[in-house]
């Protein structure tokens, strides 16, 4: 499994992507394998502000519907439209073409409180 050393990382298994005040949010390779065959993702949540640990969205896959929880208060900037033809792009790519969200980030200190690649790896046993 893949776990890059440049992201963050939640107990809920998504990964987090800092990049000044904005956050690209998705799951990780751990969590897409968990779930299987991804075939919908549902984000109604852009440009809303939520709490951390809020759900933002579902997964959706041909065995379950999984929460999306977000991982820092902020705003949902952007959702990943290229997910509601292509849902498999979470499976394939996860770390990449498969991301679901941005978020404009409210509070900074919460970062802190992320988990870094060898904790996570930690988390799952890897």
């Amino acid at each position: 499994m893949n776990f890059p050393s440049e992201l963050k990382y939640t107990k809920d298994h998504e990964w987090v992507k800092i990049e000044g005040d904005t956050a690209t949010v998705g799951i990780t390779d751990f969590a897409q394998k968990e779930l299987g065959d991804i075939v919908y993702v549902e984000v109604e949540t852009v440009d809303e502000s939520l709490d951390k640990d809020e759900v933002f969205g579902t997964v959706e896959a041909v065995k379950t519907v999984s929460d999306l929880f977000l991982p820092l208060t902020g705003e949902i900037i952007e959702f990943n439209s290229d997910l509601e033809d292509e849902p498999e792009k979470v499976n394939t790519d996860p770390y990449g073409e498969g991301w679901m969200v941005k978020i404009k980030i409210s509070d900074s200190s919460e970062i802190e409180s992320l988990l870094d690649n060898e904790a996570y790896k930690e988390l799952v046993g890897a």
